[in-house]
């Protein structure tokens, strides 16, 4: 199974940073007797690889050759490789990038890097022969993209950030077959690359008679891409930082 890691973005509201965002050091990986800072993109690389995958392809931006020297060819069992996204132009064209790469009969999963949630083995719950997305319960589901689904687990609708969500469900991560993965890159083509978001090309898919499901199995998630979620990645992981004084908690859980 491949991974794909969406790592191009620019993380605007992090910055300033003296690296990539996806290096941004959350908590600490003990290696021997000895500790390291971890980067948060080190925590999806393990979940990736409890969810079954044995390959994993980093789509950066030409500006991100760190990213490349920090995890270079390979980590514990899985094997890094990198494509370029020439410019941010939204999740859907940065996880295309890694297309060439996907056989139609191999299933692939995505996650975002600058993320944290748990179960950590979430995707390991995911079927290969189905789109289904891990789905966390989030206090404020207007930052996300909220998942609505039937009684079954059938997705019935990704709402992209909309102040009226109807469900507090967002999806983290998601996993498919291969041949679903060059199915919505076709019709991506189709609908002229005008999805920048996953949600409403999903969107369109189910429109068009095409199934994804929602598996209700995550317990925490947290977004590091602003400082109070940074903060709040810390506490998830157990080291309770103390918010600055007047800042209420932005609790993604």
């Amino acid at each position: 199974m491949w991974g794909i890691i969406p790592a191009a973005g620019q993380g605007t509201r992090i910055q300033p940073l003296a690296f990539s965002k996806e290096l941004l050091p959350v908590g600490v990986r003990r290696e021997g007797g000895t500790e390291r800072p971890r980067a948060v993109s080190e925590y999806l690389v393990e979940r990736l690889a409890l969810g079954g995958a044995r390959k994993v392809c980093f789509v950066i931006s030409p500006h991100k050759a760190d990213i490349l020297r920090y995890f270079s060819d390979r980590v514990g069992d899985v094997d890094i490789a990198y494509v370029i996204q020439p410019r941010a132009a939204g999740l859907c064209d940065a996880i295309f990038r890694a297309l060439p790469l996907i056989h139609p009969d191999e299933p692939v999963a995505v996650g975002l890097p600058d993320t944290i949630w748990f179960p950590e083995d979430g995707l390991a719950s995911l079927p290969d022969d189905r789109f289904s997305f891990l789905t966390f319960p989030v206090e404020q589901p207007q930052h996300f993209d909220a998942v609505l689904s039937d009684g079954s687990g059938r997705v019935l609708e990704i709402q992209v950030k909309r102040p009226d969500a109807g469900s507090n469900w967002i999806w983290g991560a998601f996993k498919m077959p291969g041949r679903v993965f060059h199915d919505l890159h076709a019709l991506w083509i189709e609908r002229e690359r005008e999805d920048e978001y996953l949600g409403t090309l999903v969107n369109a898919w189910i429109a068009r008679g095409g199934e994804a499901w929602s598996a209700q199995l995550g317990t925490g998630y947290v977004d590091v891409g602003t400082l109070n979620g940074y903060r709040e990645a810390l506490g998830l992981l157990g080291v309770s930082p103390q918010p600055a004084a007047g800042e209420a908690p932005s609790s993604a859980r």
